[in-house]
Parts: structure tokens; sequence; C-alpha cells
């Protein structure tokens, strides 16, 4: 759903485009016709305006970064918002709201601030961004007022497509679980040859979905533990064992979550490998690593056949990724962490800070020394991620 503001048109509605597909120097994108004729035969408020989109721009600017970025086709439901009642947008996402979900991406296009100064409009910029963060759209109304009525210099407009925002904020307010990031700033003065008098900002604001630790029925913990146990014997026995068959229509089995498997001889680490961008199903990646952590992890020597019997795993299923700007939002024996800086980077699983009895500053000076390479205080000058687990295995 690509949804902009008009610059052009007003009318107490939005502007459905259902007449053909969008062309650009990166090729076609396709405009899902069904669907836009879904919208406009089931809610007066949706309609066809061709002069909504005659001489508009603000939804044609996003494909070129959505075609570079998805690399892949995709379709798109082009909606021009023609209106600044508060009542028809509250009808407008009532409408788009069944289709805010997992299987579909709402983009909306618009500019922040226009035209005052580059530091004003830095100022002007961060409070609707900040209010946008809120994920209230009553904030939100109050900040585009407050900076619009704060007498600031050349300023035309706090956000030339807050109609369109307003309509996302709108649905996005009524679930609790969506975590709002602005992700970086620009404004015009940035450019090169950049007027610094009189510029227009830009923010990358993300939407998410609030990360919740995997969670697993006991009979799913054994049967990924079984699997992770009977993979490493058939790789160092070479002879196939009577293992156990996943269940394929478990849907936590099959997720792509992220996942490390630490492996155990007699209670003492012989291994540990995984990954974050997991793109096979759960049980299979488990199978995977717990065949390396035992037989490839650099740090240990190989396991035998003689060690076998006193074999263990812990399997560690992770969260994303969640870049911080602070070392305060680390919290002990619930946060992992991953640290990044250049080519240089390190992880330590939640489990490890609480193993160690380790303060926020040893975790991360750790990390950084030991597992990324770039020295104790490293860390106070690199990316810091963090994460969560859902730890099991049979470690006693």
């Amino acid at each position: 759903f690509l949804i902009g503001s008009s610059h052009r048109v007003s009318f107490d509605g939005a502007s459905v485009y259902n007449q053909g597909d969008y062309l650009t120097p990166l090729g076609k994108v396709e405009v899902d016709i069904d669907l836009a004729n879904k919208l406009i035969s089931e809610h007066e408020r949706f309609t066809y305006n061709p002069a909504a989109d005659l001489k508009e721009h603000s939804l044609e600017v996003q494909l070129p970064f959505l075609q570079y970025h998805l690399q892949k086709k995709f379709k798109i439901v082009p909606i021009i918002i023609s209106t600044q009642s508060l009542h028809v947008l509250e009808q407008i996402s009532s409408a788009l709201e069944p289709f805010f979900n997992p299987d579909n991406l709402f983009v909306i296009s618009s500019d922040f601030s226009h035209y005052p100064k580059y530091d004003d409009a830095k100022r002007a910029d961060q409070i609707i961004a900040e209010a946008i963060s809120t994920n209230s759209p009553k904030t939100f109304l109050s900040a585009i007022k407050k900076v619009e009525q704060s007498a600031i210099h050349g300023l035309a407009t706090a956000m030339c497509g807050w109609s369109s925002m307003l309509v996302l904020l709108n649905i996005s307010s009524k679930d609790k679980n969506i975590e709002i990031i602005p992700i970086e700033y620009k404004n015009s003065g940035d450019a090169l040859y950049g007027d610094k008098k009189g510029v227009v900002g830009y923010w990358a604001i993300a939407f998410y979905q609030k990360s919740k630790p995997a969670t697993f029925t006991e009979q799913e913990k054994e049967m990924l533990i079984s699997m992770a146990k009977n993979s490493i014997k058939e790789a160092i026995l070479g002879v196939a064992t009577e293992g156990t068959t996943p269940d394929f229509k478990s849907e936590a089995l099959n997720a792509q979550n992220g996942v490390f498997v630490s492996v155990y001889v007699n209670g003492q680490l012989r291994g540990c490998l995984g990954r974050f961008n997991n793109t096979e199903p759960l049980w299979q990646a488990v199978k995977q690593l717990a065949v390396s952590a035992a037989t490839e992890d650099s740090r240990f020597d190989e396991i035998t056949a003689e060690e076998l019997d006193l074999l263990s795993v812990e399997i560690s299923v992770l969260t994303p990724l969640q870049k911080i700007k602070s070392s305060k939002e680390i919290q002990l024996g619930k946060h992992g962490i991953f640290i990044k800086k250049g080519t240089n980077n390190g992880v330590f699983l939640p489990q490890v800070a609480d193993n160690y009895h380790w303060t926020v500053e040893e975790f991360l000076g750790h990390c950084a020394r030991d597992k990324a390479k770039i020295g104790w205080d490293g860390w106070r000058e690199a990316e810091i991620y963090i994460f969560e687990a859902t730890i099991f295995g049979d470690l006693s």
C-alpha cells in the first residue's frame, strides 16, 4: 500500500489508481487492480480521480527505492489522500485496517518541514519524528500544531503529507505490539551544494512488530534436542541413526528464527555456532548447526565417537536483532548482544552474562575484546544490537 497526500487536488476522500501499471527505469511495477477496485466498490471514500495523479509525484518517487531493495516483483495499491477532514481520514483508516498485517507493506510518502533554515528544520523535524514514535494520533496532531504555530522563519508546513501519516497512525495505534523507530534524518541542506537558508526535511521511520521470544511445547523442544544429537552422531559415526521425524505442521519448528546451538561434553562447552539470518526451517537449521558446532568450531577439538555418550546440547532460538543507542537498554539475563564495527563483529548469548556474573560494561567489554577483536572499549564506537532467546536443552 503506497500512500501519499495530494499536492494538487482536494476532495473528501482518496483516489486509488486502477488504470494500469507504473513504469520506472528499473522496470514495470504492477498495480493490484483487483484490490484497488475492491476498495473503490466497497468504500464510499475511495474513488479514482484522474486529477489526483496527473501532476502528483509523491508515490512515484518511492518506486525505485522499493524495486532496488525488495529485489523481487511486487504489487502496489497506489492511494492519494485528498482530504484534511479528521472524520474522513478515520473512515479511510478503518477501510485499510484489515490489510494491516504481515502479508502487506505500508509505505507513507511525505517530506517533513518545508523551507526553514537548516538548524530550525532539524529541531522541527525531530519534534515530529518523536511524536510519530509515540504511535499516538493525538500526540502527532499536537506536534504538527505546535511546530506550525512556533513562528519558525520560512516554515510553510511541518509535514506536507501529515494526512497520510495520520491514516497509518490511526491504524497502528490500535496495535500495542507496534514499535516505531526513527532510522535516519537528512534535509536538503545536507546535499553537496544544498542551500542551508531554506531546506526540506526527510526522515526514514520504520514501524516494527515488537519481537517476542519463540514458544515451544515440551514435545517440540525434545524433538529439536533429539534431532540435534542424532545429527551429530550420524556425522561422526558415518551411519544413520533412528531419529525423530519433525512435525512438518508445527509452526514453531518451521519458523525461520535465528538460532545458535551449543554442544557440551561432560558439561564442558565444545562448540557453539549459529546464525541470525536464517532462511531455512528451524528444525533443519538446528541439525546443520549442531553438526557444525561439534565438528567445525575452530576454538575446540572435534568431538570424537568416544565422547558421544557424554554429549549434551543447548539450543537458543533468537528474536530479530534490534539496534540500540545506549548500553542502558541492555537487560542482563534477558538480552544477548551483537557488536559490529567495520568487518569485525562478536556475539554473546543472553545466558553468558549470567554464567559469569558480569556487569553490563563487562558484558560489552568481553564481547568487544574477545569476540569482535576491537579492544575492551571498542564497543563505545561500534554498532550494538540486542536480542532475546528461548533457551532449552538437556544440559544437566
